[in-house]
């Protein structure tokens, strides 16, 4: 009864794998056809001595670290203003969410051409309106403005998991504290943020599971510059693979990249895993 869901697995991901795993010990470039030869280890040497690789590595990080920050801390925030009774609730609740279900290449031309253009961007007209100087987020900041548009996407999902969480909270237990003269301070740190710990997690992992291969926002934004100042190493095996026409060299950084992964992903569920027993 499985094996049909075997078999579409094997499809889609064992046999790209392998694949990729093959091309990796090639000398394979798509200008030379038929030219293929067995190098071994070369394009692993060749990529992890590559600085390019240590400053999309690098670039990674900031930008996952960077995001889950953002919306961590913002999506505690939202989630205690939308737990609160107000009119208009659920529409409020619904604008919130929507920004998760924008297409990424959409969200990063809105961001790109209507808020981040220094010219006739919103950012750079407020900026005139008080007197200042427009500022080029993507030329003179690519990263940082890259983190605020992928967190931007990332918002409302950490928001609805950390809300959900939010409304499964005891008010008897937020009750009694204040009736014992708790301020809200003290609401936060010693009951909320104990409670939102296992959902905070949750959030970490999943979304660096996504963050680790973000690559639409880069290529309509920024296209991995001015240099290697915003390419991760997503873009960099796509630069690598489809611009330089290294097939070979592309393979092995995409099959160091599902190592990393991985290796991230072990570590946060053991983090869950040991969250999850206290």
């Amino acid at each position: 009864m499985i094996s049909p869901a075997v078999l579409l697995l094997l499809c889609w991901m064992v046999v790209p794998l392998a694949m990729t795993l093959y091309f990796s010990f090639l000398r394979y470039n798509l200008l030379m056809p038929g030219m293929e030869e067995w190098t071994g280890w070369t394009n692993y040497r060749y990529f992890l001595t590559d600085p390019a690789f240590f400053e999309a590595l690098g670039n990674t990080l900031l930008l996952v670290c960077g995001v889950l920050l953002i919306t961590v801390a913002l999506g505690i925030a939202l989630a205690l203003l939308l737990d609160q009774p107000f009119w208009g609730q659920g529409i409020v609740r619904i604008l919130v969410i929507a920004p998760f279900f924008v297409m990424p290449t959409v969200s990063a031309l809105v961001w790109k051409n209507m808020f981040m253009n220094p010219v006739n961007g919103l950012f750079a007209h407020a900026a005139k309106a008080v007197g200042l100087q427009p500022f080029d987020f993507l030329a003179h900041a690519p990263l940082f403005s890259i983190i605020l548009i992928v967190a931007w996407q990332w918002l409302p999902f950490a928001t609805l998991i950390l809300l959900t969480a939010l409304q499964s909270l005891d008010q008897e237990q937020l009750e009694a504290a204040e009736m014992d003269g708790a301020g809200f301070g003290s609401r936060f740190l010693y009951i909320i943020l104990p409670h939102l710990a296992r959902s905070v997690t949750v959030v970490i992992l999943i979304q660096t599971i996504f963050l680790l291969s973000i690559f639409a926002e880069i290529l309509v934004t920024t296209n991995g510059g001015p240099g290697y100042a915003s390419t991760n190493i997503t873009f960099l095996v796509y630069a690598q693979s489809l611009l330089q026409f290294d097939v070979g060299g592309g393979s092995a950084g995409g099959i160091i990249a599902v190592i990393l992964a991985n290796i991230v992903a072990i570590f946060l569920m053991r983090m869950i895993g040991k969250n999850l027993e206290t």
